[in-house]
């Protein structure tokens, strides 16, 4: 099956993550989520940003980057919100990249090179209305209008941490069809 690299968002490795993680692994993956957060856990995403300012957002999103220098190449990155960053990153530039989840969260594919890499399938998930992902949604077009590999998946509604079974937001019934697509999306890289 597939090696991906799950990046947590600003709430940290919560346990809604690793539960995401996990039905990955019932699913036949290898799934490996860094703690870029060294532990630490927020109840709310104002407090995960404030932590991450303090940290600096670069400073942490490195630690997710070099976390996956233990891990081989030929993966699947993908990110919750925060963890975009760094599975953004890597599937843009570390050779061997199978492929990258984005989930909440899509940067300008600039951020880390002039196009996005031929070859690395990519798929990019959100609530429409999400006031969180409006800055990110014009990215995340861009990137679908620059490549057949890309996908963008909205879901309707306003939550952001959608998908995260112990967050305030979970939608259970968008986070099943995530789940679903993603699933698909593995079978095929």
């Amino acid at each position: 099956m597939t090696e991906v690299v799950l990046y947590h968002h600003v709430l940290g490795l919560t346990d809604g993550v690793r539960a995401f993680g996990n039905d990955l692994r019932q699913a036949g993956h290898t799934v490996h989520t860094p703690d870029m957060f060294d532990g630490r856990t927020f109840d709310t995403i104002d407090d995960g940003i404030a932590f991450a300012r303090k940290q600096g957002f670069g400073e942490l999103a490195g630690r997710g980057v070099a976390a996956a220098e233990q891990i081989g190449p030929d993966a699947v990155y993908a990110g919750f919100s925060f963890g975009v960053i760094p599975a953004q990153q890597l599937a843009q530039n570390r050779p061997g990249a199978r492929g990258a989840l984005l989930m909440y969260s899509c940067l300008p594919f600039s951020e880390f090179g002039t196009a996005w890499p031929a070859g690395v399938p990519v798929q990019v998930h959100a609530k429409e209305d999400d006031p969180e992902f409006a800055e990110d949604r014009e990215a995340a077009q861009a990137l679908v209008d620059s490549t057949d590999e890309a996908e963008l998946f909205l879901y309707p509604g306003k939550e952001h941490l959608f998908a995260d079974s112990s967050a305030s937001d979970y939608d259970a019934d968008a986070a099943a069809l995530l789940m679903e697509r993603v699933r698909a999306f593995l079978d095929e890289v």
